[in-house]
């Protein structure tokens, strides 16, 4: 584990444990232990396990949601849910502007995970709700330091020694094109420059395409499709002119550059979403046209990949449609 990881883990360990000995307002001795089992069960999951999987999505989340109820009840017996969520929303606030500022994540990461974790919170503090109202006592800290860490232990093997392949995932694109696949074809192997990206999660990070070239002719040509975070190498295994287009990826980029105040590179950029294979599909239509579809093959090994595809999937159609609309610009425009 790099030396910040450990000097992160060290801090949360302290913090909680001076937390946990305070007798300050009921929101703050939440808050603040809350903050440092987060921050510490992150840079474990992350920078000393590289674990991505279900044990930081899911199991943190719950555990973390029912210790921060079991404290917040142990001094405001009245609390409600309303109470919880507040406490709650303050944690992951001051979790999130940690991991920034320690150079963990950037914000875009933790925009997308927070629609996950944070109901997954809120699941968990509600669990420690109902069993405050059925026993009408607070949980004792250390049992509420045990409900946490042994799923999180527990979780921590699962996802080393249980974790499945991540599945090859399929995404297709297509557009109408008002020109014969002939002219479209010329435009499919290569493209200059393209304009700069108005959408948002590009602008945002997302890495996305600028232009195209290749190198030879046939099967066993290599196109380069270039990337704003560098180039995806790709040897032609299909070249079936002007139908096929079919290529697997030998190289690839990060997925993105995270918006943070340091040059970050956490791992997961660069290792958990990958793509292996891709095609452009020509269909001749009715009245010299053509239907130009484009598909992706890929891999997440974020988990739960259910939930991440509601990313992946997106983000890999404005990217088809960001190369489609350009091939199509040109192809309609290409009278020769």
């Amino acid at each position: 584990m790099p030396i910040l990881g450990w000097f992160l883990v060290c801090f949360a360990v302290v913090l909680g444990l001076l937390a946990a000995g305070w007798k300050i307002r009921w929101a703050w001795k939440a808050v603040l232990a809350g903050v440092s089992v987060g921050l510490g069960g992150v840079a474990l999951c992350t920078l000393g396990f590289q674990d991505y999987g279900w044990t930081l999505f899911v199991v943190l989340p719950i555990a973390l949601g029912f210790l921060t109820s079991a404290l917040v009840l142990e001094v405001k017996r009245s609390a409600d849910m309303r109470c919880l969520a507040a406490a709650l929303g303050l944690v992951f606030g001051f979790v999130a502007v940690g991991l920034v500022l320690f150079g963990l994540e950037g914000l875009v990461c933790l925009a997308m995970a927070a629609p996950l974790v944070f109901p997954l919170a809120l699941l968990g503090a509600w669990a420690g709700l109902k069993d405050y109202d059925r026993r009408r006592v607070p949980a004792a800290p250390t049992v509420s330091m045990l409900a946490l860490l042994l799923p999180f232990s527990l979780g921590l093997g699962l996802d080393r020694t249980l974790a499945p392949l991540p599945a090859l995932h399929a995404v297709r694109t297509a557009v109408a094109v008002d020109a014969p696949p002939e002219r479209v074809w010329r435009h499919v192997l290569s493209f200059p420059q393209l304009a700069p990206p108005r959408d948002l999660l590009f602008r945002a990070g997302i890495a996305y395409p600028i232009r195209a070239e290749i190198s030879g002719r046939g099967a066993g040509a290599v196109r380069r499709c270039i990337f704003s975070t560098g180039a995806f190498v790709e040897p032609i295994v299909a070249w079936d002119e002007p139908r096929l287009l079919r290529f697997t990826v030998r190289e690839s980029p990060p997925a993105l550059i995270e918006l943070s105040p340091y040059s970050i590179h956490p791992p997961h950029v660069a290792t958990c979403l990958r793509s292996r294979e891709g095609q452009f599909l020509l269909t001749r239509l009715p009245g010299n046209r053509t239907l130009l579809a484009g598909t992706t093959w890929y891999q997440d090994a974020l988990q739960p990949a259910a939930y991440w595809r509601w990313w992946s999937d997106p983000i890999l159609h404005r990217i088809h449609r960001r190369v489609l609309d350009e091939i199509k610009l040109r192809a309609e425009a290409d009278r020769g």
